[in-house]
C-alpha cells in the first residue's frame, strides 16, 4: 500500500502565523501536524509515501528530511491547490496500480489509522472512508449510511443533514479512483472535489463503505484547533524530565528536554518543554508546548504553543496563545508608557 499525504495549501484561516510557516509544519506537542500523518500512514502500511506540496515546498521537504522514517518519502508538486481529487490526478503516476490512503496532512486523530486500514484490506470495497460523528454535520461533509454500514450518498454542508457522520479527511482508495477524478468536472469553487470522485464510484455501482472514528479528530485549520489539539495530545504525554532544575518545582506529567534549565520557576502539567530552553522566576501552565530554544523570564504561561526560537520576558500572563518562531515579547520600560505593536496582515490582538 502507498499514501498520499496532503501538505499544500496557503493555510489563510492562520495567518499571520503562516505567511511564513507552512500550516502542516505548526507543532503540536512540539512535533510538526504533518508528522503525525507521517507516522500514522507508516503505522497503517504504507510502504511509500507522496508528500503533496505547495507554495513553501522547499520548507516542507527540509523539515521531512530532517529525521529518518522507515518508508520511503517521495514529494509531489502541485502548484495552485485545484481540489483533493485534483492531487489524485497530480500523483497519478507515483500511486500506479497500488490500493492506497489519502490523508489530509493537518488532521491529527486518536490511536491512528491502524484498523482502519485493516478494514480496507479485509472487506475490499473500491473506497473506505473514515467518518466521526459530529454535533453540527451542516458544517462538513456528510455522509448518508445504509443499515449495514455502507455509504449510499455524499452530501457537502447539507442544511438538512442525511446522518450525524462527518467525513474526517482521510480515505482509502483502490486504483478506480483515479478513473473517478478523470470523469468529474470542476465544482462551483472550480475544483475537482473528492466527494464528487467518491459519488461517482457510487453512481457507478463500486462499493463504499465506512469507518467510524471512536476517539477524537481534529482538523488543525485554525488557531483554536490546534490549542485543542495540543490539550488532547499532552493529556496523554508521559513524563519525563531531562533538564535541570534550580529552586524550582514540576507538578503532574510534564516533559522537560535535554539542556533546559528551570530557575525559580514552577512548571505544572500536562506540559511540554523542548531542549535547550531557559526558564527564569516564571510558572509554565497545563496544555503549554514550549518548542525548543526558548527563554521565558518573570512570566506565566498557561494554554499556550510557544514555537521555537522565542524570547519572552516580564510579559504578564499569557493564555490561548499561539507564538510564532524567534518572536520577542518584553516588558516596555521606556517613557511614555504604552503598548508598542508590529503586527503583520489578519493579526489579532487581545490586551
Amino acid at each position: 500500500m502507498k499514501a498520499l499525504i496532503l501538505s499544500g495549501g496557503r493555510g489563510t484561516r492562520l495567518r499571520p502565523i503562516t505567511h511564513s510557516q507552512q500550516k502542516q509544519l505548526i507543532p503540536i506537542a512540539n512535533k510538526p501536524v504533518l508528522f503525525y500523518a507521517i507516522e500514522d500512514v507508516i503505522e497503517a502500511g504504507a510502504e511509500e509515501v507522496g508528500i503533496i506540496v505547495g507554495p513553501n515546498k522547499e520548507q516542507v521537504i527540509e523539515t521531512v528530511r530532517s529525521r529518518t522514517w522507515d518508508s520511503e518519502v517521495e514529494f509531489i508538486f502541485q502548484g495552485d491547490p485545484a481540489g483533493l481529487a485534483h492531487t489524485i490526478l497530480v500523483a497519478e503516476e507515483f500511486l500506479g496500480d497500488d490500493e492506497f490512503v489519502m490523508y489530509l496532512g493537518d488532521n491529527v486523530i486518536k490511536g491512528g489509522i491502524l484498523k482502519h486500514s485493516e478494514k480496507f484490506r479485509e472487506s475490499g470495497p473500491d473506497s473506505l472512508v473514515l467518518l466521526t460523528e459530529v454535533e453540527d454535520p451542516q458544517r462538513f461533509g456528510v455522509a448518508d449510511l445504509d443499515e449495514e454500514g455502507r455509504v449510499r450518498r455524499l452530501v457537502e454542508k447539507p442544511k438538512v443533514p442525511p446522518s450525524n457522520y462527518a467525513l474526517v479527511g482521510i480515505y482509502f482508495f483502490r486504483p478506480s479512483i483515479v478513473e473517478a477524478c478523470k470523469r468529474i468536472k470542476p465544482s462551483w469553487r472550480n475544483e475537482l472535489e473528492i466527494t464528487d470522485a467518491i459519488q461517482w464510484l457510487l453512481d457507478s455501482g463500486r462499493r463504499v463503505e465506512a469507518s467510524i472514528v471512536d476517539g477524537w479528530w481534529k482538523d488543525t485549520g485554525k488557531a483554536e484547533d490546534i490549542l485543542e489539539a495540543n490539550r488532547l495530545i499532552l493529556d496523554e504525554m508521559k513524563p519525563k524530565n531531562e533538564g535541570v532544575l534550580r529552586s524550582s518545582r514540576i507538578f503532574g506529567r510534564a516533559v522537560v528536554g535535554k539542556g533546559c534549565v528551570i530557575e525559580n520557576s514552577e512548571i505544572k502539567g500536562p506540559c511540554i518543554l523542548g531542549a535547550n530552553c531557559a526558564i527564569r522566576d516564571s510558572y509554565i501552565g497545563p496544555y503549554t508546548s514550549i518548542n525548543d530554544g526558548c527563554t521565558i523570564e518573570g512570566t506565566e504561561v498557561e494554554d499556550s504553543v510557544i514555537m521555537e526560537g522565542c524570547t519572552i520576558s516580564r510579559a504578564g500572563r499569557i493564555v490561548e496563545s499561539l507564538i510564532g518562531k524567534n518572536v520577542a515579547i518584553r516588558e516596555n520600560d521606556r517613557r511614555p508608557a504604552g503598548h508598542r505593536f508590529i503586527a503583520g496582515d489578519s493579526s489579532e490582538i487581545l490586551l
